[in-house]
């Protein structure tokens, strides 16, 4: 290999390297195949998860995600001042960590998540519901909440095999 080439093969891996999207991306949205294998054999539900969460602090957000090659149920909660993130086992339910957000991105998320709950009449708990209700059949598998419009709705992301689908809930 020549001098050349291999400083241009360092150089594509740096760009490759630093353009990545990130571990914590929400698996639904690179690989539903991924997730929805993962999800499987497992009967704990969002719901559980935001329920369990609760005694952490407040729920404002959550999802079914595939880290380092495991799936796990994250939540994240607003306590006194400080967000939470809350992963649950999806196995049992069982909250399996707790840890104060530091990240600033994360950061950035949650408060916006937060803004959009203040306004909030109803639950992330009873949209979730809601979602499953209205769709039967179907699995959620993540729940954001925002603001359009000045109006607070959940962001409701359900699966059914390998298929999302996307559907709002109004939080007011």
């Amino acid at each position: 290999m020549t001098s050349k080439t291999l400083r241009l093969m360092v150089f594509l891996a740096a760009i490759a390297l630093f353009t990545a999207p990130p571990a914590f991306v929400q698996a639904e949205a690179t690989d539903p195949a991924a997730l929805a294998k993962a999800l499987k054999n497992t009967t704990v539900t969002l719901q559980d998860g935001l329920k369990a969460s609760e005694r952490e602090g407040r729920p404002i957000s959550g999802e079914f995600e595939i880290e380092d090659d495991a799936l796990q149920l994250s939540v994240y909660a607003l306590k006194g001042d400080d967000f939470i993130e809350v992963v649950a086992d999806p196995k049992t339910g069982a909250i399996a960590k707790a840890e104060k957000i530091t990240d600033a991105d994360d950061l950035k998320a949650a408060a916006a998540q937060k803004t959009a709950l203040a306004k909030a009449t109803v639950t992330l708990l009873a949209a979730a519901d809601a979602a499953a209700k209205a769709n039967a059949g179907l699995r959620v598998v993540s729940i954001y909440p925002q603001l359009q419009n000045g109006h607070p709705v959940a962001e409701v992301t359900l699966l059914q095999g390998t298929v999302l689908k996307k559907v709002t809930e109004k939080l007011d």
